[in-house]
Parts: structure tokens; C-alpha cells; sequence
């Protein structure tokens, strides 16, 4: 455990430190696109944070070959390498799209080719285990089919929810966190030594979304663009795919006792064929309702529109804020409550709390207008727009002048959240503005234009 600790902490400081130094890379490289109608954010802001997550991605797994334990798993097995470079071949593609925007067919044809050099490598569903049939083998054009389609729903889903700051990176690191714990007990109780390189792939993926969050929550600094989304998403269906396709049930010794008791027992077996959609359950759900409104709309299913269920959130009034962290909760219940059960099928309690936690997230949605303040002990250690008023207007003297942070510091967030959008180049405004060197190449930019 120590050792998959240590290899998340580094991957998440290695993309933590580097996600500045890409933030200017992109502003000065033009990988800032003008706002689309689709959009939610109100200022041309910077992409490309995929860049660090992939060296953090490859940080991890340099660390990780050189720790005592930890190496076993690349001398044992040939996945981390498949990974690495199915993870170029997709880094590559959205970094390309982020800067030129490239063809969605084409990113489509790439992703099953970055799903094929994983195959090629090793890292491919080789059985699974069907409910009341036992393990089915799978022919290796069955296995290939299955891989490529598991690791194209699994990217274009995290895509797809990738539309408010901080949502897919968060939603992701939630995922990976249920993931881990899962792989983890597979691999630490029972001894399957198989199950190591899904627990790595786990950790690492932790790390990278971990690292990147402090930039890219609301308002954020940079996004992570499709060379971001896309490589989350494919580390995410890399694990699934290794534990599922992988693994032999047979080794766990569970198949004894009566029918009815080897239904309870063999529940960690067939887990992983639902862990998996468990986790992407809310960005499935969104690609599957996105693809059938613009099929009935007549348009292709790549067409954006601002349809998705954050979208819809944000209609209903919730703030930018809140419509992230309801997400974050579904998310977190689904993943977990399949873990719960994972761990002891025949709890009542975990059914129970499932029940009544679902029940607080529907009042959650039904509440848009609520606006949740800190107790006044823990008011320094939030943001201002979760402290009370009364402490936000001490916060200005009397007498000083009204600036426009000031102004917005005892501001709703809804009313902030349904501002007007500033124009591009905007001091003062939240998003590419953020280090001081901005202004500055705004300025000359326009000096250059005047000429």
C-alpha cells in the first residue's frame, strides 16, 4: 500500500507542478478557442492540460518500476507498456484536436487504433464470467471486438462529460478511488497477483486527476481539452479491462457450497462486469440520451449542442459550483454503493444507505435556489462564496472604494454564475487572466494588430 501511495503522490505532484508551465505553453501556442454557444465558461481559456497529466501518467509508472514491490508488475506482465503507449497514441490525437480541432471520425479512428496497440500488447479480455454459465472463453477476434468497443464507450463517455470545470476530472478521480479499493482487495486478499496491474493503473490515474483538479476547478485556469479527456478515459477502460478479462475466477475458490451461497460468493467475480459501467454510469447515461436527441433531431451523433445533463442542471438554477458537486455525488454513490455490495452482498445496510443517500440527492435537485454557508469557525478555510454575508461585508472597510472583487465578494453565486460573459482580454476577469503575464501578451497582440 505504501508503495501505490508514494507512486499517486508523485504522479499527482508531478502533474500538479507541470500544469502551470503547460497553461502558458497553450496561451502562447493559441490553443485558447473563442467561446462556442455550447459553452458555460465566459472567457476564452487555455487547453491542452492532457500535456501533464501525461507526464505525470509516465512519472508514475517510472516510479513505480523502481520500487521493490511495485516492479514485479512490469517484470510479470506486459500491460503498463501496453498502456504507455496506447496512452501516446491517444495523448497525441488530443493534442492535435486541441489545437486544430481535427475531424470527430478521424478522433473516432484513432481511438480504436490506440484500443488495437493495447490488444497487440496483451492487455485484452480473454474470458469473462457469465452468471449461471461459469467462465466463457473468448476467441481472440471476440476478445479484440469487445476490448475496442469497452475502451471507445469508456473515452467518449468521459469526453462527453467533460463540460464544467473540474467535473470529468473529478468524476474520474471518484471512480478511480472505488476502482482502486476494489482492485486492491482483489489483489491483497486473495493473493492474485494479476489483479496488481489494475490496482497500479488505479493509483496512477488517481494521481492524475488529483494533480490537475486545483487548476481546473471552478473558475478554472486551463482545461484538460480532449487531450486530457481522452486519456483519463482510456486509463480508466485500461483497468477495467485488466481485471475483468484477466483474471481467472477459478483462483479465488469460490464455486463451493450451495447454489444459493455461491451466488453470494462469487459476487466479486461478476463485479467487474458491472464495476465498469458502474463507475461511467452518469457519462454513459449522457452519451446515450445525447446520441439518441441528435438522431431524433435529424443531426450526427457528434454534433455538439448544450443538451447534456450538466447543461440541464444549470437550467434548473443550480450554480456552476453546485452542479459540479451533485454530479461528484451521484457518481460517488453509484461507484461505491457497487462496491458495498461487492464486499458483502447480503448487508441490508448497504442497501439502506444506498436508499436513503438517493433520497437526499433527489431533495439536492430539487433545491437549486439553497445556498449553503460554512459554520462561522470554518469560514477562513472556504471560499468566499460559501461564507456569510455578514462576514464578506466586514471584509470591507468603511469609507474604501467598491472595486469589482469587492463588489462580488458578498455576491450570490447564482448572480455571479448568470452574469453577463466578458469579453476576451477582460482584466479582472476569472479565467485567462490568472497570471500576470496575460494582460500583457493581450496588449501586444492588439499592438501588433493596430499595426
Amino acid at each position: 500500500m505504501r508503495e501505490y501511495l508514494l507512486t499517486l503522490c508523485i504522479t499527482a505532484a508531478v502533474t500538479y507542478l507541470l500544469t502551470g508551465p503547460v497553461r502558458k505553453f497553450a496561451i502562447v501556442a493559441g490553443a485558447m478557442p473563442e467561446i462556442r454557444a455550447r459553452d458555460v465558461h465566459r472567457e476564452p481559456t487555455p487547453r491542452l492540460g492532457g500535456i501533464a497529466m501525461f507526464f505525470g501518467l509516465c512519472a508514475g509508472l517510472l516510479v513505480a518500476d523502481h520500487l521493490k514491490n511495485l516492479n514485479e508488475v512490469f517484470a510479470n506482465s506486459n500491460e503498463p507498456r501496453a498502456l504507455l503507449s496506447g496512452a501516446a497514441l491517444i495523448w497525441l490525437i488530443g493534442v492535435l484536436d486541441d489545437k486544430f480541432e481535427i475531424d470527430a471520425l478521424i478522433k473516432l479512428g484513432g481511438q480504436m487504433i490506440a484500443a488495437g496497440v493495447m490488444v497487440m500488447q496483451g492487455l485484452t479480455i480473454l474470458w469473462l464470467p457469465i452468471p449461471g454459465v461459469g467462465l466463457v472463453a473468448l476467441t481472440q477476434w471476440q476478445g479484440t471486438l469487445l476490448t475496442v468497443a469497452l475502451v471507445v464507450i469508456t473515452i467518449n463517455a468521459v469526453n462527453f462529460v467533460d463540460g464544467l470545470d473540474g467535473l470529468a476530472a473529478g468524476m474520474v478521480c471518484i471512480a478511480s478511488a472505488a476502482f482502486f479499493l476494489y482492485a486492491y482487495r482483489i489483489w491483497y486478499s486473495y493473493g492474485i497477483e494479476a489483479a496488481a496491474p489494475a490496482t497500479l493503473f488505479a493509483a496512477i490515474l488517481m494521481g492524475m486527476c488529483m494533480g490537475f483538479l486545483p487548476h481546473n476547478m471552478h473558475p478554472a485556469r486551463i482545461f484538460m481539452g480532449d487531450s486530457g479527456s481522452m486519456l483519463i478515459g482510456l486509463v480508466l477502460a485500461a483497468g477495467a479491462i485488466s481485471i475483468t478479462g484477466q483474471i481467472d475466477p477459478d483462483v479465488m475458490n469460490l464455486f463451493t457450497g450451495s447454489p444459493r451461497n455461491t451466488v453470494h460468493q462469487t459476487v466479486p467475480v461478476f463485479i467487474p462486469l458491472l464495476l465498469p459501467l458502474t463507475i461511467i454510469a452518469i457519462p454513459a447515461a449522457d452519451l446515450v440520451l445525447a446520441i439518441v436527441r441528435r438522431t431524433w433531431r435529424g443531426q450526427s451523433p457528434f454534433a455538439a449542442d448544450r443538451g447534456h445533463l450538466h447543461h440541464r442542471l444549470l437550467e434548473v438554477g443550480h450554480s456552476h459550483s453546485r452542479a459540479v458537486l451533485i454530479m461528484y455525488f451521484w457518481s460517488a454513490l453509484i461507484a461505491f454503493g457497487a462496491l458495498a455490495y461487492s464486499v458483502n452482498s447480503g448487508a441490508m445496510w448497504s442497501v439502506l444507505a444506498i436508499a436513503a443517500l438517493s433520497a437526499v440527492g433527489l431533495v439536492l435537485l430539487l433545491l437549486p435556489r439553497f445556498t449553503p454557508r460554512a459554520p462561522r469557525w470554518a469560514e477562513h478555510f472556504v471560499p468566499p462564496r460559501y461564507r456569510r454575508r455578514k462576514a464578506a461585508a466586514a471584509a470591507v472597510p468603511d469609507g474604501s472604494p467598491v472595486t469589482h472583487e469587492t463588489a462580488s465578494a458578498g455576491e450570490p453565486d447564482e448572480a455571479r454564475e448568470h452574469r453577463a460573459p466578458a469579453a476576451a482580454g477582460v482584466s479582472g476577469a476569472n479565467g485567462a487572466t490568472a497570471i500576470g503575464a496575460r494582460p500583457r501578451l493581450l496588449d501586444r497582440r492588439e499592438a501588433e494588430s493596430s499595426r
